[in-house]
């Protein structure tokens, strides 16, 4: 059922560890919160990519990553000479990953203490390529619940991703020996990359699976470039019909499905 092929990086992957990407642009207020949330996981086998994408911040975020990086030597850091977005800067993490499973965990978010923990029993128990949890939304600085927060479907298919995507990166854990490993499209910067990382994944899997345990803090900023979901209406068409070359008025139902969804999603 799944496409076992790998790359010539995956073979060299090292079995149990869970590779973490994490793209950082200006985040040091918050990136030493998501820092400590993955050095407290119960689950001790993992590596934490950051990749800084030329943060014009004079170096604050990166000093807050090497403070981190001297304590842990799982924690490594990596400065791209080149603003990228965040699909490049994935990738740069991505090429680098050395473990059998993929986590993306954003600079900004938090994991719980049994994050990893969970999600891999969940993968074991669901016999899963790809897993994703459902998480609590919170106000960027006082941490408080501001939404509801959202429950993760037991099941995606490319079919229902096309008309909402439920699957939060931050949330996200793949398996190498299940399905290759995959790179942004960098021609998508930093909108709807993402989505589009999914709709490929699913081409290939089929299914993924949703764990209704909240397990992860979004933080819910006010500058992210996605909080204004009127700006993402253009992207979210270029990928329906540019990308996955939907015919139009399919792409109209599921543009409509998605921005009806998406109203309800952050308007709870």
């Amino acid at each position: 059922m799944y496409n076992n092929a790998v790359n010539a990086c995956d073979t060299l992957m090292k079995e149990g560890l869970v590779s973490i990407v994490t793209p950082m642009y200006k985040g040091a207020a918050f990136v030493g919160d998501t820092i400590e949330s993955v050095m407290a996981q119960t689950y001790g086998n993992w590596e934490m990519i950051i990749v800084d994408d030329c943060s014009p911040d004079d170096g604050a975020g990166i000093a807050v990553v090497k403070t981190y990086a001297a304590k842990d030597s799982r924690v490594k850091l990596i400065e791209s000479k080149k603003n990228s977005g965040s699909s490049g800067t994935r990738n740069i993490a991505l090429r680098a990953a050395e473990g059998e499973y993929i986590a993306f965990l954003d600079s900004d978010d938090i994991w719980m203490p049994n994050f990893l923990e969970k999600q891999l029993a969940f993968m074991k128990e669901k016999d899963a390529a790809l897993v994703f949890s459902s998480y609590k939304r919170i106000d960027e600085y006082t941490k408080q619940e501001v939404l509801t927060p959202f429950i993760a479907p037991a099941r995606v298919t490319y079919r229902a991703l096309l008309k909402t995507c439920p699957i939060f990166p931050s949330a996200a854990v793949y398996d190498l020996k299940r399905v290759e490993k995959l790179y942004f499209n960098e021609a998508m910067g930093s909108l709807r990359d993402d989505y589009v990382y999914w709709l490929n994944m699913l081409k290939t899997i089929r299914v993924a699976y949703g764990n209704k345990e909240q397990l992860v803090y979004y933080r819910m900023r006010k500058t992210s470039i996605t909080a204004d979901k009127k700006k993402v209406i253009v992207p979210q068409w270029k990928v329906l019909r540019e990308v996955e070359h939907i015919p139009f008025f399919k792409s109209v139902y599921y543009i409509t499905c998605w921005a009806f969804i998406s109203y309800f999603k952050y308007h709870k």
